[in-house]
């Protein structure tokens, strides 16, 4: 045995293959396109560290051999998956263009994870694509996945970003990348809609069965479908509510971009809002706006149905009862949605029971805000902060007054409630400019320093620091709107 292959022993990868144990319609088995050179550009130890993986034993050029896919991680088996997905509310045949599975892996929790390459080259489902990824882009989503983490909301994590030394040829020549990216699964809606629509009921019940079984493995048995389609709307819930609380617009809510996991995933066109409006929109080929920042609750319920749809055979062999089920199921996730937003604006506002005013509440400063054009994240700092700008201005201060009152009737005192507070509004998000200021650096000059600073400021979003505090702004040098591609 070589020394390298002793190594990459040691490492720590507890590689399996779950997945294939699927009919072979659902993915592709292929080894990753070998590159002529690689380099490591960056590498997340912590979540190495939570994987149970050790690199301290291998240089840089392997770690980057591995990642790039040049390296094979003993007794691993690398496969393509198959999917469909509504995009733009049109239904297509897609897959794992350019992403790889390269091992699922048990971590020391005892789950499997799945470690994935984007940008890793071409694939059976890559159509007219060529597979690849540039450096941007890559640094782009290790940068926003991570920040997403650190405030608290399920998402896929980035374990490294490597340089292929290869041009990816776009509008111009681009330097070319790979992601390592880290998910529960990567099993979509579209994962679900491309098993019933190219393999029939057998195929949908082993995915199905799978999926219960991996991430589910709770659920009740009485009615295991139902059951699973119920879990799923709840995770969505709860995900979906996250975003809407700290800003965050995915941009392209396809439905082979909902994770069954309930974890957030592809981030292509997605930003976080500056100035509140619920119409705010990122994504250069949105025109209609369909998945602006407001309407992604209704788009989430939209997808949940598609998903039910896939599930029908399954709920019941009377097609009506089984429609029935399915639709008084995705009815709840708008109930559960709001149930999940109330909560959490409560808590961003310091209360911590429920009253009857409390929408109301929230409502007229959601609206002051908007009128106002004021920036969401800032105007709740500004209010943890006990800002007195805000505390006196008259925009503002007779709301303010009626918080103040409904703190008063909760036996927590002002302490608890800033502490509520501190816990729950970032005082810094990955802002538009912050992180097109750090790829700049990074890709136009080989500087990460920018990029580094602003993820150490990222990664712990609610430490109120001065630095995050100087640092977190929209941006007030340019008037034009920004705008991102799917490319992103």
């Amino acid at each position: 045995m070589s020394k390298t292959m002793s190594q990459l022993e040691n490492i720590g990868f507890r590689p399996t293959s779950s997945y294939l144990n699927l009919p072979d319609i659902l993915f592709t088995r292929m080894e990753p396109r070998k590159t002529f050179a690689s380099s490591l550009i960056v590498f997340n130890e912590d979540l190495a560290r939570d994987l149970g993986l050790d690199f301290s034993g291998v240089s840089d050029r392997e770690v980057a051999g591995i990642f790039s896919g040049n390296i094979k991680i003993p007794n691993s088996s690398a496969f393509a998956q198959a999917y469909a997905g509504h995009q733009f509310g049109r239904f297509t045949i897609l897959g794992d263009g350019r992403a790889l599975l390269l091992t699922e892996h048990m971590s020391p929790n005892q789950l499997i994870v799945d470690i994935q390459l984007k940008g890793s080259g071409l694939t059976p489902y890559s159509r007219g694509g060529d597979g690849l990824a540039a450096i941007g882009p890559m640094l782009r989503e290790y940068l926003i996945s991570e920040a997403m983490a650190a405030l608290n909301i399920p998402t896929t994590r980035s374990l490294a970003v490597v340089r292929t030394h290869q041009k990816v040829r776009r509008e111009t020549d681009l330097d070319g990348a790979v992601l390592t990216r880290v998910a529960s699964s990567h099993i979509r809606v579209g994962t679900f809609q491309f098993a019933i629509a190219q393999g029939g009921k057998s195929v949908l019940k082993a995915l199905a069965d799978y999926t219960i079984q991996r991430h589910f493995p709770d659920i009740d048995q009485n009615q295991p479908y139902l059951n699973l389609l119920n879990r799923v709307i709840s995770q969505q819930a709860k995900l979906i509510s996250k975003w809407q609380l700290v800003g965050f617009v995915h941009g392209v809510m396809n439905t082979d971009n909902m994770a069954i996991s309930g974890e957030t995933i592809d981030y292509g066109p997605c930003a976080f809002m500056d100035a509140y409006d619920p119409a705010t929109v990122f994504s250069s080929i949105d025109f209609a706006g369909r998945y602006a920042y407001g309407n992604q609750p209704a788009i989430a319920a939209w997808n949940l149905a598609r998903f039910a749809e896939t599930l029908l055979p399954l709920l019941d062999d009377d097609l009506n009862a089984a429609q029935s089920m399915a639709q008084r199921s995705v009815e709840t996730f708008l109930p559960q949605f709001k149930e999940e937003w109330l909560r959490g604006m409560r808590q961003k506002m310091g209360l911590f029971a429920e009253e009857k005013e409390d929408q109301f509440l929230i409502e007229e400063l959601l609206s002051i805000i908007h009128k106002e054009k004021a920036d969401y994240t800032k105007t709740f700092v500004r209010l943890t902060m006990d800002d007195p700008g805000l505390i006196s201005d008259p925009r503002y201060s007779s709301w303010y007054n009626r918080v103040v009152l409904r703190r008063s009737r909760q036996p927590q005192s002002k302490e608890q409630s800033v502490a509520l507070m501190k816990s729950v509004n970032p005082c810094i998000i990955p802002r538009n400019h912050l992180v097109e200021e750090a790829l700049k650096f990074a890709v136009d000059y080989q500087d990460l320093s920018v990029f580094e600073r602003l993820l150490d400021l990222l990664q712990n979003p609610f430490a109120y620091s001065e630095a995050q505090l100087q640092r977190d702004g929209p941006d007030r040098s340019s008037s034009r709107p920004y705008r991102t591609t799917c490319g992103t």
